[in-house]
């Protein structure tokens, strides 16, 4: 019982952190937010009137005049007090509509661009259907948060006390005690069952994420699962996940089966006792039929509510745990973050310097040992080695993806740990070995280097990358559209988009990650040509695994398990007759004759 007791105060203390965090954004339209309020007590006012003015009629009506003459006033204002009743409830929807959906607005952009400045380390380990399908539930429970809770929470227990208090100065005090115990029975009894089933929406949340996030992983990789001819172990691991979620969703309805029951229950004991008080009174001429109908729409207008009270606060429970799934990525930590007194970069000559840099990206898994090196400005420094030897780790770091565990990286001798990040990702621009593009048009992919850019400087970087004639002989030219990831593209053509947009971002630092090694070696040679071009006056880093792309570099360094073992030009490290000698001499083995 005080495992219970616990979890439910934990419970109630995250419900209540997701309310505060809804209050800004109820502020932002104060004038709104008090008017709806107004609207809504009027509604309620002419609700509770209405009966009121029902019983006149019906005791009017059993007066001998009433035969000569109906009371036209009184069902007049009958008529009225109905119309205003649901009258106010609309203007008062249609008044509080922009406050609701610029909340979901200004959340789910926070939400978004939150995640957008999480590490990298973050993106690499998060599960992108289940967060999708977060993001989704927690904006639908905001628009069911506020809706509801201030449009039927508030005015039904107004409803209840304006009721409660009629009852109990017109007739015996008996009748607002029957009507209030009835409703602490059963908003105790809900609150009880409803705490109780949402162990089972969690599961169903949770499970959900998790499904929907195997159908998306499943589906980005298509290709791979036809490959290996996995589509009916897709859908059995697809299947167990739906399993599990469909366990939940029986117990979740059967749950909700017996709440049901139990308030209807409860409801059915306090109208029979008090319609038994009311008709008792009637015969012994206490009360007239006119009180008798009073008490009887009285119970139905108090207690329709108080059924779909109950459905309101099971909706609210839950969407309160949609909403805190989607704050928890509010939460999680950046990891990566700006000092509050950091500056923009300034780049004056791109020079950039790794000094003693030590990384890892597990306590367990050190990639980088002490890397020293320097790329001067205007020239090119080439990174070669085996796989996993951290080549490409060194192109993360300098994005400052991470931050590095020991050491320091300077551009013109600014340590890119102490100045803003966004102004050092400015600074350079990467072609990277895996090429990843958005679902969108050709020309959009190759503009996003530089989204300000014109047409003309669009094509213009098109025609360096060698990539033109290509969308030209397109039959939709630069407004084809190359697919999810660009699998519409072969792998050359979207590392030539990829070119193009690095060239269209016209940055003070380059980086080539394996930048041609899609390319056929007609393609390649004409590329490297033009990749030669862009690199002058730019600071350049090449990480390569072909050799022959590197040649030309000014210094090359050699990298095996984490540490620089080599350095030099071309020809000095041939003649030093190390790694690099026996690299070159094994590649010009596997060239075809």
């Amino acid at each position: 019982m005080r495992r219970h007791t616990a979890n439910y105060d934990s419970s109630a203390r995250a419900d209540w952190a997701v309310i505060k965090t809804l209050f800004p954004y109820l502020l932002e339209f104060k004038g709104r937010v008090v008017l709806a309020i107004v609207l809504l007590v009027l509604a309620k006012l002419a609700n509770v009137a209405v009966p009121m003015v029902l019983k006149y009629i019906v005791d009017d009506m059993g007066k001998p005049q009433a035969m000569l003459a109906v009371p036209v006033a009184l069902v007049i204002a009958y008529g009225l007090l109905r119309m205003f009743s649901t009258l106010f409830g609309e203007l008062r929807d249609a008044v509080f509509a922009k406050v609701t959906q610029r909340a979901i607005r200004q959340v789910a952009v926070k939400v978004f661009a939150h995640l957008h400045s999480l590490s990298l380390r973050f993106h690499l380990d998060r599960q992108t259907g289940g967060i999708s399908r977060d993001i989704e539930r927690g904006s639908q429970g905001i628009s069911f948060l506020l809706t509801f809770l201030l449009f039927n929470i508030l005015p039904t227990l107004l409803e209840i006390v304006l009721v409660a208090g009629v009852l109990y100065v017109k007739y015996s005090p008996w009748y607002a005690v029957v009507t209030f115990v009835t409703i602490v029975a059963y908003i105790s009894y809900t609150l009880w069952v409803t705490e109780w089933r949402m162990t089972f929406r969690r599961e169903m949340n949770e499970l959900d994420s998790k499904a929907n996030t195997r159908a998306i992983d499943s589906l980005i990789n298509y290709e791979t699962v036809k490959y290996f001819g996995n589509e009916h172990y897709e859908v059995s691991r697809y299947d167990e996940h739906m399993a599990q979620w469909e366990k939940s969703a029986v117990m979740n309805q059967t749950s909700l089966a017996t709440l049901n029951a139990g308030q209807s229950t409860i409801i059915a004991v306090g109208v029979t006792i008090l319609m038994l008080m009311a008709s008792s009174a009637v015969a012994h001429g206490s009360m007239t039929v006119g009180d008798l109908v009073l008490v009887n729409v009285f119970l139905i207008q108090l207690y329709m509510p108080m059924h779909f009270l109950g459905f309101v606060y099971r909706e609210i429970k839950g969407s309160l745990i949609d909403m805190e799934r989607m704050f928890k990525l509010l939460h999680a930590n950046r990891e990566v973050e700006d000092g509050p007194d950091a500056l923009p970069l300034q780049v004056t000559a791109g020079e950039v310097r790794f000094e003693q840099v030590a990384f890892a990206y597990e306590d367990t898994r050190p990639i980088l040992h002490d890397v020293s090196f320097a790329i001067p400005p205007g020239q090119v420094v080439a990174v070669v080695g085996a796989s996993g030897a951290g080549k490409s780790t060194l192109s993360r770091l300098m994005f400052r993806f991470y931050d590095i565990n020991a050491g320091r990286i300077l551009i013109d001798g600014q340590d890119i740990s102490q100045v803003q990040q966004a102004s050092v990702r400015a600074a350079i621009g990467i072609v990277p070995q895996d090429t990843v593009l958005f679902n969108d048009t050709i020309f959009y992919n190759i503009a996003y280097g530089r989204p300000s850019a014109s047409r003309e400087e669009v094509l213009q970087a098109a025609r360096l990358a060698h990539i033109h004639p290509f969308i030209e002989s397109l039959p939709r030219g630069y407004d084809a559209i190359v697919g999810e990831r660009g699998l519409k593209l072969s792998g050359g053509e979207k590392q030539r988009v990829a070119i193009a947009r690095a060239i269209l971002k016209q940055p003070a630092i380059l980086i080539f990650d394996e930048a041609t090694s899609a390319l056929d070696s007609k393609s390649e040679k004409a590329i490297q040509a033009e990749l030669r071009n862009i690199s002058k006056d730019r600071t350049t880093l090449v990480i390569a695994h072909r050799l022959s792309t590197v040649v030309d570099a000014q210094q090359i360094l050699v990298m095996e398990h984490g540490r620089i073992v080599e350095r030099g030009s071309h020809r000095e490290l041939l003649a030093k007759q190390g790694h690099y000698a026996q690299m070159w001499a094994l590649q010009l083995q596997e060239e075809p004759a």
